[in-house]
């Protein structure tokens, strides 16, 4: 028996009863990892390795999707030249007809065969550097070249037989001071038209000739034995000791023989830029009708009845309204545009009446758009500068445009016409029929500089 002489109580704490302070948050630890606890300072290194180790798990995780994102993207193909020419004179630019390869030097022309990459022969009379070549097969072995040397002249050769033949330097003047240098030029596919963009002191314009091409043809048919002997008297390249690489050590000169002459080729066209638009000179409606003649095409707004006094009250009301955005943009004056564009344009429902019989791979007419304008214009080739002699050529037909052209391109079907404004909108216009197939505009604050077809 048990017999209890005072009552229950509950006893008082004692100090070693209470809580140390690592044992406060117990509560919160693992007990699998009680006896894992790691005392300082080896608990701060492993927390480091471990922040480590975690980083670097993720940056390897991240490069393994990386790779896998290259893997998954179409990989371009490497080509490797399977073989090289080399020359002497620095390579300016080069051009490709037939089997033939055509090179701008630093000092003339060279030629070389596509087949064995061989020298064919050379031409530097003139001792200058061409900067720009174009060349056209025109049939029978016979290529015709466009090039432009640093000074602005325009060459145009005739290659026929591995042989380079001198037709004409189309803007050489005897007084040097009077030349026009030319800053672009373009030749038609075929080698029907060439056309040269000149600049002069004040102005530009654009020249259109049309090459003779027929009777370059029978000239060299039946000056084909000159042609041999000229073609055997040019000096070869040799070549280096390395398979497959030749060395142009001295370049042959073509000599051109004088019994061998070549039909010029004929100014065609002249087309200068559109001046800007001032007050009317008619004294009547009459007499702005008589001058719109027609009325099938658009004009370039040169017909109209307003005065100087009502453009000059126009701008002084614009001005005024305006003032605050034109002084914080600035108001440049309208000058005379000294750069253009232009294309050489196969026949189209525009382009040709329905009495003209043309051929469908000869071009009828030339696109033309000036630096800082908005129209794009058309003009025939079968006008005559004897008919317009004493008058600025009018184009047949204006494409006017809601802001000022920047750039422009072709398709090679000639069928398709691309135009870019300085608004970063790109227009594809079918010239065939004459209305546009699709209007793309580009990001705000972009400047389109070249369109090109694909």
């Amino acid at each position: 028996v048990n017999s209890r002489q005072r009552p229950l109580e509950i006893p008082p704490p004692s100090e070693k009863d209470w809580l140390k302070e690592e044992e406060e948050n117990f509560f919160l630890l693992d007990p699998d990892r009680k006896s894992d606890v790691l005392p300082q300072p080896f608990r701060m290194i492993h927390k480091l390795v471990m922040q480590v180790f975690e980083s670097a798990v993720e940056i390897i995780e991240e490069r393994e999707m990386l790779r896998e994102a290259q893997k998954r993207k179409v990989q371009p193909i490497k080509c490797f030249p399977t073989a090289e020419f080399q020359v002497t004179e620095r390579a300016n630019c080069l051009a490709v007809s037939g089997k033939y390869i055509f090179v701008g030097l630093s000092m003339g022309l060279a030629a070389f065969s596509r087949c064995d990459l061989k020298d064919v022969c050379a031409w530097d009379a003139a001792q200058t550097e061409i900067c720009a070549i174009h060349a056209s097969a025109l049939g029978k072995e016979c290529h015709v070249l466009l090039a432009v040397d640093e000074m602005g002249l325009a060459w145009l050769f005739c290659f026929y037989k591995e042989s380079f033949l001198l037709i004409k330097t189309l803007n050489e003047v005897e007084d040097i001071s009077q030349r026009s240098p030319c800053v672009e030029a373009v030749l038609s596919r075929g080698g029907d038209y060439a056309g040269i963009l000149l600049q002069g002191n004040t102005e530009a314009w654009l020249e259109i000739y049309q090459l003779p091409k027929d009777s370059w043809l029978t000239e060299m048919e039946e000056n084909s034995g000159a042609a041999e002997q000229l073609a055997g008297s040019e000096r070869r390249l040799s070549s280096s000791s390395v398979v497959g690489t030749f060395l142009l050590q001295e370049l042959p000169v073509s000599a051109i023989q004088d019994d061998i002459k070549l039909d010029p080729p004929e100014l065609l066209l002249t087309v200068r830029p559109p001046k800007p638009i001032t007050g009317t000179s008619f004294k009547g409606p009459l007499d702005a009708l008589k001058e719109v003649g027609d009325s099938s095409t658009l004009g370039l707004g040169y017909n109209h009845l307003i005065k100087d006094s009502q453009w000059e009250l126009q701008d002084a009301i614009f001005c005024s309204t305006y003032q605050e955005y034109l002084e914080a943009e600035g108001v440049t004056k309208e000058e005379i545009p000294r750069y253009a564009t232009f294309h050489f344009l196969l026949p189209s429902r525009i382009l040709m009446g329905p009495e003209m019989e043309v051929e469908p791979d000869i071009p009828v007419g030339i696109g033309v758009h000036w630096y800082g304008n908005h129209n794009f214009c058309l003009y025939l080739l079968n006008s005559s500068l004897k008919d317009k002699a004493g008058s600025d050529l009018k184009p047949d037909v204006v494409w006017p445009c809601a802001a000022p052209i920047a750039c422009s391109a072709v398709s090679s079907c000639s069928r398709y016409l691309a135009l870019a404004g300085e608004d970063a909108t790109i227009t594809i216009w079918d010239k065939h029929l004459g209305y546009p197939l699709s209007v793309t505009a580009i990001l705000e604050e972009r400047f389109i500089r070249s369109i090109h077809f694909l």
